[in-house]
């Protein structure tokens, strides 16, 4: 049976859960006639790439997923684009703050993801969820593993597919924020990546 894999982040930024790791550990065993498998990544910008990497060559998978929390958003958003940059607002969960600075030399300055990304918002929208394509995924550690993830499987493995997913804060997370802030049930998120993953399946 061919694998799907996918990943979410430690917490980070003072938070105690990530709700991209509560929505990936909790996925079906398979999805689309494809098992899933599931790897926590830390918040590091040297060793996320390189942990994703690694799940990649151990497991084998047709499809990568990754899953980040993009805390103020109040949709799902599939992103289109990884860029070589990285700026970091706050430091990740090394210690370590890039400013202003390219992700790898010798690479271009961006990277699409290679997941059909408008059909599976669309998928992830008729399945009751709100969401929507992102055109930016930022600077901070979910780009570099986008970025990295999309450049590295373009140099050595073109037919994995591959791309990146951000879920809104949890209602736990939001409500030690301000007022205002967006969140969204961590089920709600899961239905969302569950359609989403349909679709990709589904489409090859």
């Amino acid at each position: 049976m061919e694998k799907i894999l996918v990943t979410g982040f430690e917490p980070f930024g003072g938070e105690q859960t990530n709700p991209s790791w509560e929505v990936a550990s909790t996925l079906p065993s398979a999805i689309g006639g494809r098992a899933v498998v599931c790897e926590r990544i830390p918040v590091s910008f040297g060793r996320a790439p390189a942990a994703v990497l690694a799940a990649i060559r151990r497991e084998d998978p047709s499809i990568v997923l990754c899953l980040g929390q993009a805390g103020g958003r109040a949709k799902v958003t599939p992103e289109l684009v990884g860029i070589n940059y990285a700026d970091a607002r706050i430091p990740d969960n090394d210690g370590a703050q890039p400013r202003g600075a390219r992700l790898l030399e010798d690479a271009p300055d961006a990277r699409f993801s290679t997941l059909p990304v408008r059909a599976m918002a669309q998928a992830m929208v008729d399945a009751g969820v709100p969401a929507a394509v992102s055109y930016t995924a930022g600077a901070f550690v979910c780009n570099a593993v986008l970025f990295s993830v999309l450049h590295a499987l373009a140099e050595s493995r073109p037919s994995v597919r591959a791309g990146f997913v951000h879920v809104p804060y949890s209602p736990e997370q939001a409500r030690r924020l301000p007022g205002e802030t967006p969140s969204m049930p961590v089920a709600l998120m899961r239905r969302a990546i569950v359609s989403g993953l349909e679709c990709a399946c589904a489409r090859g």
